[in-house]
Order: C-alpha cells, then sequence, then structure tokens
C-alpha cells in the first residue's frame, strides 16, 4: 500500500452531517494516475470486467445478484468479493496490490482517505457524484477541488427493541414505565432494563439484551458505534468551532471526559443481557442478532442494517411492525432531546491505479445501480440503502422497520431532537478502535480496571494521531 505520510488539508465540512437528511458496523498523491473525473468519458467497449470489494456481509449475497444482472445487460462481469467482519482494512491492503485488483472499494471518511490517497480517484465531474442532492454533495470526502469518496447510503442506529416484549413488560405489576414513550434518559432506561431482567422468566426471555458480541472483528458495535457517543458529546463541548466532526478531526487528544458515560450503558449490556460476561470474548453479531430475531431478548444496539439480519434468521418471531428505535441513553445532561446516530461511513472509491477505460465502466456500473429501474429496486429493497442520490424518489425509499424508524426519527427534529452526528470517521485510526475494542473485553473478564481502559485510550488515540501526522 503506498501509504500517503501527507497531513490533509481536507475541506470536508463537518456540517455535512447536519445537512444529510436535507436530501437524507470500515480509508493516491491525489488524483495519481489517470482523468476519470473529466467529462469525456473514457471508451469502456474493451472491459469484459471489473472488481468491487464489498464492506458488508449481512448484504454480500445481494451483491452477487446485482452482479449477475448487470452482467446480462451489459456483459460486463462485476467481480464481487467480500471482506469478513473487521477485516476490510486487512483484505483491501492484500487484495489492491495484487495484479487484478479492486476497481471499486470503500473508505470510511476523511481518516480512510488518508490511508488510500494514492488509489482513489477524483470523481468531481463524474455522473456518480452528481447524482447526488446538491444538499448531500457536502458529504463527499474532498481535497482541495476534487472528490475522492461519494457517499451512498445514510444510516442510524440505536436500541433496536421488540415493541411486543415491552407491552408485555409494561402490564406487569409493578412496571417501571407504562410506555416507552417515559424512557427518555438513562436512568429510566436503567430502571425498565433492571426491573425486566428481575421478570425475565414472565417474559420469557433470556435476558433484556442481545450478547455484547466481543469476538475481534465483531466488536465494533462497541468500540466504534457506541463510542461515537462519549466523544460526540466531547467534541460537542469543544469550542474551538462549532462543528463536532471537523473537532474530531483535529483532536490530538482526548480527555475521554464521558468516559463514565459510556460505562454507565455499556454495563447496563452487559449485566442484563443473555450471555454471561466471561463469554462474551467468543460471541458474535450474527449470534446476538438471532437472540433478538428468536425473542430471547427485548433490546439489541444495532443499526437499520440489522433488519436483513433480523428477516433472514431462521426461527425468526419477531414481527416487523413490533421493532423499533430507542437512542442510546447514557446519562449525559439534557439526553431528553437526543435522538439516535445518524450518518454515514459508506463511501465509494474509484481505484486511480487501473486504466481509464476500467475506471468509467467501474463508474458507470454505480450510475446503473442507483439510477436503473432494476439498480434502484434492489438497492431499496435487497440492499436497503436510505441514498443521497437525487434519483430516488421519496417514495423510492426502503419502507422496511429500522428504515422507516430512522426516517421518524429526523423527521423530530422538527420537535427539537437532535441525531448524534456520525463522527466516528474522524477516530484516528482502525488501530485505535481495535485496541480499544480489546480493553473492553478485558474490562468485562475482570481483567482490567475501567480506569485502566480509560488511560489506555487515550494513550492510544494521541499515539495513532501523531503516527498518521509524521
Amino acid at each position: 500500500m503506498k501509504k500517503s505520510k501527507k497531513v490533509l488539508a481536507l475541506t470536508m465540512a463537518g456540517c455535512m452531517m447536519a445537512t444529510a437528511f436535507a436530501g437524507c458496523g470500515g480509508s493516491g498523491s491525489s488524483g495519481s494516475g489517470s482523468e476519470s473525473g473529466s467529462s469525456s468519458k473514457a471508451d469502456t467497449s474493451g472491459v469484459k470486467s471489473i472488481y468491487f470489494l464489498n464492506f458488508k456481509p449481512e448484504i454480500a449475497d445481494k451483491y452477487e445478484a446485482i452482479a449477475k444482472k448487470y452482467k446480462e445487460e451489459t456483459g460486463i462481469e462485476v467481480k464481487v468479493k467480500t471482506a469478513a467482519s473487521g477485516e476490510y482494512e486487512k483484505t483491501l491492503t492484500s487484495e489492491i496490490a495484487k495484479s487484478d485488483p479492486p476497481t471499486i472499494f470503500q473508505i470510511n471518511g476523511p481518516v480512510g482517505y488518508q490511508n488510500w490517497t494514492d488509489y482513489c480517484a477524483d470523481l468531481k465531474d463524474t455522473e456518480l457524484y452528481n447524482m447526488l442532492t446538491d444538499e448531500n454533495k457536502s458529504l463527499a470526502v474532498t481535497k482541495d477541488e476534487g472528490v475522492y469518496g461519494v457517499p451512498y447510503a445514510i444510516e442510524g442506529y440505536g436500541i433496536i427493541y421488540n415493541d411486543e416484549i415491552m407491552q408485555k413488560y409494561f402490564k406487569t405489576d409493578g412496571a417501571k414505565a407504562k410506555s416507552t414513550d417515559e424512557i427518555k434518559n438513562f436512568d429510566t432506561l436503567k430502571l425498565v432494563v433492571e426491573d425486566m431482567t428481575a421478570k425475565k422468566d414472565e417474559l420469557g426471555i433470556g435476558g433484556v439484551f442481545g450478547s455484547t458480541s466481543l469476538k475481534t472483528g465483531d466488536d465494533w458495535r462497541w468500540q466504534t458505534h457506541l463510542a461515537n457517543l462519549p466523544l460526540y458529546y466531547e467534541f460537542k463541548d469543544d469550542t474551538s468551532s462549532d462543528n463536532v466532526i471537523l473537532n474530531g478531526l483535529n483532536a490530538k487528544e482526548i480527555s475521554f471526559k464521558y468516559a463514565d458515560n459510556y460505562k454507565n450503558i455499556f454495563d447496563l449490556y452487559t449485566n442484563n443481557s443473555c450471555t454471561d460476561k466471561k463469554l462474551l470474548g467468543s460471541k458474535t453479531v450474527d449470534e446476538s442478532m438471532a437472540e433478538f430475531a428468536t425473542g430471547k431478548c427485548a433490546m439489541i444496539q444495532n443499526g437499520n442494517w440489522g433488519w436483513s439480519q433480523i428477516n433472514g434468521v431462521d426461527g425468526n418471531v419477531t414481527k416487523a411492525e413490533n421493532i423499533k428505535f430507542l437512542p442510546i441513553y447514557t446519562g449525559v445532561k439534557d439526553e431528553e432531546k437526543q435522538g439516535i446516530c445518524i450518518g454515514t461511513e459508506n463511501y465509494f472509491a474509484i481505484n486511480s491505479e487501473v486504466d481509464e477505460a476500467t475506471q468509467q465502466a467501474s463508474i458507470d456500473f454505480l450510475v446503473w445501480l442507483f439510477s436503473s429501474d432494476y439498480g434502484k429496486d434492489a438497492v431499496t429493497n435487497d440492499l436497503g440503502f436510505i441514498t443521497p442520490f437525487n434519483t430516488f424518489k421519496e417514495d423510492e425509499q426502503p419502507t422496511d422497520p429500522l428504515a422507516k424508524e430512522v426516517l421518524s426519527w429526523k423527521a423530530k427534529e422538527s420537535e427539537g431532537i437532535k441525531n448524534p452526528e456520525w463522527l466516528f470517521t474522524a477516530f484516528p485510526s482502525e488501530n485505535w478502535k481495535n485496541e480499544f475494542g480489546a480493553s473492553l473485553l478485558e474490562y468485562v473478564q475482570g481483567q482490567k480496571d475501567w480506569s485502566k481502559v480509560v488511560d489506555d485510550a487515550k494513550t492510544s488515540w494521541t499515539t495513532e494521531r501523531e503516527a498518521t501526522a509524521e
């Protein structure tokens, strides 16, 4: 991998997440190589195949079906390879060095772009970039006048709950709330969860929460998604700008001032779940989602992409109409106005090291996927993406229960609800996340004090930030 050592003066404005929905578990010198971004398209008649390295294992089979249809229509083969969960950067590093490298790959925002600058073609003048709504063009990863990452999916995550189980709980004697509408902060959530644990036999569940999967590669819900919240509030407190993402990108160190808030919810998960703490290092995301689907638990932290996992589980008893989102409450001040976390870390990049015709053919495939009737139907109903492109009408967005919940929570912003941005694209490196995940496992197994978890996360942040600045 040609890893650039330049400190990027990224022009990606952090306000991008704030405007993400106005239309809305994973990164050379810039523009090295060809001019794929030029307005005159390269002749693609000689291109026989392109190669897409997929980031999302849960929808690998959907991409395979899409690739088959594209070949039927165009004669161009789309080779789809899917990296294992938590192994995307490692897989990309290996694959891109081969004689037949990925022509389409994914980066996780500006930090990911720093790692792959030498391989990202400029997409500024492409049809793919120009398909973004005007508001969502601010989401793109840019440097100087170039565009090197195009967002393709807007997502949300929080605590998914089974309302059928919750309604059963609310009818029990001494229930700590009468409806989920009353759960608007951590204190209430904790009272409800601990009472549900005491009544788990009556409710017919093995635990309130699905397993906190801390197996290496499957711990992204905690070392990335959950970590977003304390750092969101820390960077929100930063007065250097009113842009939390920009503040995160500029943070050479962290105080982790909201670490105890993280501990609040993390302990609630691990103390009230289907699995003993000592076994969490062997648990996977698929196992925890199956627990939710089969009614063994009432709640699980995950995002709207989890619908396909729930719906596809053999023995699923969780009805679509009962699947809802709660915000991840941690005990911060005024969290009654907090919503679910909404944003993106999903950006397509085109390999600038392959020839111009192959670059263009790769762009053409993505344009087809997000603009053709077949492609849009597949994106909406199979991939389940809420997209930032102007090719989708309002009634062409996903209608699965969790996608509808994301849109519903976004609409609540008019009522004063604030949906925290995704700022883990500003985390210093994959290594920081991996080290934090390893610390969390040591903590739940009783091998590390919480204070040590916090200190190690702070030290690792500084070390990783210094390394990327070299």
